[in-house]
């Protein structure tokens, strides 16, 4: 595949040593600041893109790429509110669009162990619930992506829960995300169930970019042949 990466970053150069790796190339970087060179997209020949940018240039980079029929997959998050908006654009070009909050497997696996511990704790409110996610101190948003798809597959699977906040609330009704920015921290995600006898807790801790790097180089050599706006339940057919 010839890639055109979209944020090059240390992500960026992550997906670029491991899509090098696996006998890809790269034809085109472009940046934050770096705008204008969309216009060589044409002369480049490429296959497919990877967007992990920043939440204020994603939409923008994925029109970009849509109207030019150009696949891409992004893991950016942030800009949410716009989804509708992306997939529109997707649909009226007949392109793919392909999101993630998280490409790590192990993340993905993560997130429906969450969901499963969530529909049985439904039953038993004498617990408490708290989130807390640790990322490192570059990291634009917070909550971060993936905390708000873990409280969006708890919100699905308890009745209690109706929506997320960036705090500690103490109310039932909400599930309380706890962001920390910590120096060379990739990602650190823990679910913690608190009643006054035990604690029930799951957690995931990432290494390295590597694990996120590698799926998404993987899901860019798998949307080539497909079309619509796609997602990891797709990919990975849980």
């Amino acid at each position: 595949m010839n890639i055109l990466l979209l944020g090059y970053g240390k992500m960026g150069k992550t997906i670029e040593r491991i899509a090098i790796q696996r006998g890809h190339n790269i034809g085109l970087t472009i940046d934050f600041d770096q705008q204008d060179r969309f216009n060589e997209i044409g002369k480049q020949g490429i296959d497919v893109a990877i967007e992990f940018s920043q939440p204020d240039a994603a939409v923008d980079n994925i029109k970009h790429c849509l109207t030019r029929h150009i696949p891409v997959l992004s893991g950016t998050t942030g800009w949410l509110s716009r989804f509708n908006e992306v997939e529109e654009i997707c649909s009226v070009n007949r392109g793919t669009f392909f999101y993630a909050s998280n490409y790590s497997l192990g993340v993905n696996i993560f997130f429906k162990l969450n969901e499963m511990l969530a529909k049985i704790m439904d039953g038993y409110p004498e617990y408490s619930l708290q989130m807390e996610e640790i990322h490192h101190l570059e990291k634009k948003d917070a909550p971060s992506g993936t905390a708000i798809t873990l409280a969006e597959g708890i919100i699905k699977n308890m009745h209690q829960k109706t929506k997320w906040v960036n705090e500690i609330s103490n109310q039932v009704e909400n599930v309380d995300i706890i962001s920390k920015r910590i120096d060379k921290v990739p990602g650190t995600h823990t679910i913690n169930y608190v009643s006054t006898v035990d604690n029930i807790e799951i957690k995931h801790t990432a290494h390295s970019r590597d694990g996120f790097a590698l799926g998404a180089v993987m899901v860019a050599e798998w949307i080539l042949d497909k079309k619509g706006v796609l997602g990891m339940n797709d990919f990975l057919k849980f």
